[in-house]
C-alpha cells in the first residue's frame, strides 16, 4: 500500500470528481490540510467533497471568517460536522487560542485546513496533506494534486481512494 499517490487534473470538473471520490472514504475525525497557491483548486475540492455528502447549499471559501461550519450525513445517517478552515488571513496564535478552535478538531469532526502553514505548530497532526498546483508538464494543462497519508487513518482512506 503507497502512502502517497499523484493525480492529473484535466479541469474543474476532475477537481469536483476528486473531491466527490475523496467524500467516500473520509470518516471522523479525520483532519485533511489542503496547500496550493492561491486559486489552486483547494475550495473547488472541498465544493465537491461537500456536494458528494449531501450539501445543497453554496461552498464558499472561509477567507474571512476563518472557518465555515457545515453539517452533513455520515454513512449512518447520523449528523456529521464538518469545518472548512481558510487560514491564509490567520495573524496571531492568540487567534486561534480566542475562537476556541482547537475544539473543532475531535473525533466526531472532519476538519478540512487550507493555509495550515499559517497556524504551524497550532494544528493537530494532519491524517492527510493534499497539495495542489499548477501541471508541471507544459503539455498538459490543469492542475496536478498529490495526496500524503501522514497516520493509519489516513492510509486507510487513501487506500480505499
Amino acid at each position: 500500500m503507497s502512502d502517497d499517490f499523484t493525480l492529473a487534473l484535466a479541469d474543474e470538473a476532475a477537481t469536483l470528481a476528486l473531491g466527490a471520490h475523496l467524500a467516500q472514504v473520509l470518516v471522523p475525525g479525520i483532519n485533511i490540510y489542503l496547500h496550493g497557491n492561491l486559486g489552486a483548486g483547494k475550495t473547488t475540492l472541498v465544493r465537491g467533497l461537500l456536494h458528494a455528502l449531501g450539501h445543497q447549499g453554496k461552498v464558499k471559501s472561509p477567507t474571512y471568517t476563518l472557518v465555515e461550519p457545515y453539517v452533513v450525513a455520515s454513512d449512518d445517517n447520523a449528523a456529521l460536522n464538518l469545518y472548512h478552515f481558510d487560514l491564509y488571513r490567520f495573524i496571531d496564535p492568540e487567534e486561534w487560542e480566542a475562537a476556541g478552535f482547537r475544539d473543532y478538531f475531535n473525533p466526531q469532526s472532519i476538519c478540512l485546513v487550507e493555509w495550515p502553514e499559517k497556524a504551524h505548530g497550532l494544528l493537530p497532526a494532519a491524517d492527510l496533506d493534499i497539495h495542489i498546483g499548477l501541471s508541471p508538464s507544459p503539455q498538459t494543462a490543469g492542475r496536478q494534486v498529490s495526496i500524503s497519508a501522514n497516520t493509519a487513518s489516513g492510509k486507510q482512506c487513501l487506500a480505499k481512494l
